[in-house]
């Protein structure tokens, strides 16, 4: 088999529970609460089973720290990387978290629509673009062997939705995720999921 056939495997997941301040926006902010610290170091035992080689992680800090004490588990370092963060709330800035303002250009996103954004904020497509970058980046590093990557819930989704595939973003509470390969043939999902919470 080529190296270009051999199949990174990517664990694509939420980052865990975090608390806000408020007013708080969806892209900054946010460190983890205890029971988002017991998430993490939950999901990380059930991840020993990976022969996980590294730890990639978006540059917000609930991420990080998520990436941080599942990497501690397992033994691993932690890269963070810009690309990974959450989207622009763009007009939105400094809404409350729970709102709701967010829900029906996500819904779009779910139902295909790549372009739907709120005014200043990005679409799917931007969102996805910047993601798969850094995806891809980590694959072509890491033929053959698994990695975590940490992000957030609308960056997953927006990159499962250009992949023709939101129907794997149902369940991204904290600490869920995908399993996700890449190889000379491009991106495939791999059933089941990579933390305790998953489907």
């Amino acid at each position: 088999m080529s190296d270009l056939q051999c199949p990174a495997r990517i664990l694509l997941i939420r980052h865990a529970e975090a608390t806000y301040e408020a007013p708080v926006t969806t892209g900054s902010g946010g460190t983890l609460s205890a029971r988002g610290r017991q998430q993490a170091r939950e999901a990380a035992s059930h991840l020993q089973q990976e022969r996980v080689v590294h730890v990639y992680s978006s540059m917000l800090a609930r991420a990080v720290q998520t990436s941080e004490l599942v990497a501690q588990r397992l033994g691993v370092e932690v890269t963070a990387r810009e690309g990974l963060e959450e989207f622009d709330p763009g007009v939105h800035l400094g809404s409350p978290h729970d709102s709701g303002w967010a829900g029906a250009t996500m819904q779009a996103w779910a139902a295909g629509d790549l372009d739907a954004r709120w005014e200043g904020g990005e679409s799917a497509r931007e969102i996805a673009t910047r993601v798969t970058v850094v995806l891809e980046e980590v694959a072509d590093l890491h033929r053959g062997e698994t990695v975590v990557v940490v992000a957030h819930g609308g960056a997953i989704l927006a990159t499962l939705a250009s992949l023709g595939r939101p129907d794997l973003a149902t369940d991204l509470s904290p600490c869920a995720g995908v399993i996700l390969e890449r190889d000379g043939d491009g991106w495939r999902h791999t059933p089941g999921g990579p933390g305790p919470t998953s489907g």
